[in-house]
């Protein structure tokens, strides 16, 4: 679609939604959230016109819990293996609805037609995965994956039971990320050949004292999955698991991955990686958490010919705790935020209003509604979600790549096309995860 199509179907977003087809090309739809008579799914795997979508949700903390108030009129099951947070998951629901501890039970619920997946980021894959060959449509969160196979394992599962897979990076429908990536497709600051990318520094801490047994509402074997044993500790679980490598990655798989999922989709990165990566930062020396501090990484794409530079903590461009400033060669922009709030700078808000499309950025955007929304609406017509899983799984890559690089302390020559590191077996050996005891791929 022509760019200044895309931009008057912004000015329709505040009136009425748009179909699959003119949300793809690049307009947020904004009708409330899905909500269908009660059925499941009809021939074929395929729900009819008037039939409801019942969703199972695994993993119901945090993340997990909004999903089921944006989803209440679907939600058929939950699963989570800590049981006082299933049972405070259960009271934002206006109904009673089966609760599971082991997800492949609700899997095997036929009431069931699509899952939510938000449990920590290491059983993203084999939920994923197991969900597909179930017949389930999938909503992973953000990051995709925890490794480079696990993720391409993951693409592989869903185009081979052709199921409906969107990952949970929201920003690509908020109205002001799509606006700043019209005015750089517009060719306002001509070619892009730089992006230099800030956030806050990973914490420090996690108390080693805090070592001991689980309590009896957590299965902590069952938490922990395909990572590797150690002992439960209430910094390492839930939230915490962000803070170690192996599990979370730190903030760059975190909000990093909201940040480079808007420069993936903007630059027309989605299948396609960097060829060189180099990461620098600092070990802690106090603490159980692991991501380095003061950590630096720089990816070099060939084409297009492009440097994307990541900074803990970096230099705020802006007043926000993460953001993106996309260099030209006529010009600059600033993207603050990447998720369910992003805030163009004014130039962008000056090219909004020319165009007559200012009403497209608001200050508060329910960008979650939206992308479920589009999932919904994607299990119904069997299209490609706007975040489907080999984008969410490239963008995941560059998480994981600049973590490997920092680990192995010297840059590395990466195959975007093989998704390799080049004549560098050593590297290539980190590429995947052997998990544990029946876990794994």
């Amino acid at each position: 679609m022509k760019t200044k199509d895309s931009l008057n179907l912004l000015g329709e977003v505040a009136a009425k939604p748009v179909s699959r087809r003119r949300f793809m090309a690049g307009a947020a739809a904004v009708a409330a959230p899905m909500i269908l008579p009660s059925g499941v799914l009809g021939v074929g795997g395929k729900p009819g016109a008037n039939e409801r979508i019942v969703t199972g949700h695994i993993g119901v903390g945090g993340m997990g819990t909004a999903h089921l108030r944006g989803m209440a009129d679907h939600v058929g099951a939950i699963c989570d293996v800590d049981s006082q947070q299933a049972a405070k998951a259960m009271r934002v629901l206006p109904r009673e609805v089966p609760v599971y501890s082991d997800y492949r039970r609700l899997l095997e619920d036929k009431g069931i037609d699509a899952v939510l997946i938000a449990a920590p980021d290491h059983w993203h894959a084999l939920m994923m995965i197991h969900a597909c060959e179930a017949g389930k449509d999938v909503y992973v969160e953000k990051p995709a994956c925890n490794t480079i196979e696990e993720g391409r394992a993951m693409v592989n599962a869903a185009g081979r039971t052709k199921r409906v897979v969107q990952v949970g990076s929201q920003g690509r429908v908020h109205p002001g990320a799509i606006t700043v990536r019209e005015f750089i497709r517009d060719g306002r600051i001509g070619q892009v050949t730089k992006v230099v990318c800030w956030h806050k520094d990973n914490p420090i801490g996690g108390d080693p004292a805090n070592n001991g047994p689980a309590p009896d509402h957590l299965d902590w074997d069952m938490w922990l999955g395909p990572a590797r044993r150690r002992p439960y500790n209430p910094d390492g679980c839930h939230r915490n698991f962000r803070w170690f490598l192996d599990l979370g990655g730190g903030q760059i798989r975190d909000r990093g991955a909201h940040v480079f999922n808007l420069a993936s989709w903007t630059l027309g990165l989605d299948r396609t990686g960097p060829s060189r990566i180099e990461a620098t930062g600092t070990a802690p020396t106090t603490g159980i958490w692991d991501c380095p501090t003061n950590f630096t990484v720089t990816y070099e794409f060939e084409n297009p010919k492009l440097t994307v530079e990541w900074a803990q903590p970096g230099v705020k461009a802006g007043d926000f705790d993460f953001g993106a400033v996309y260099h030209g060669t006529k010009g600059k922009t600033i993207m603050l935020g990447g998720d369910g709030r992003v805030f163009p700078d004014e130039q962008v808000k000056e090219y909004a209003k020319s165009k007559g499309i200012e009403s497209a950025l608001p200050k508060r955007v329910r960008a979650h509604d939206y992308h479920r929304k589009d999932w919904l609406d994607c299990i119904k017509t069997r299209e490609t979600p706007g975040m489907d899983i080999e984008s969410g799984h490239r963008v995941a890559s560059w998480c994981i790549l600049a973590n490997l690089a920092y680990q192995l302390e010297r840059p590395v020559a990466w195959d975007p096309k093989a998704e390799r590191f080049v004549n560098d077996e050593s590297a290539n050996h980190l590429l995947g995860s052997p998990g544990r005891g029946c876990w794994h791929l």
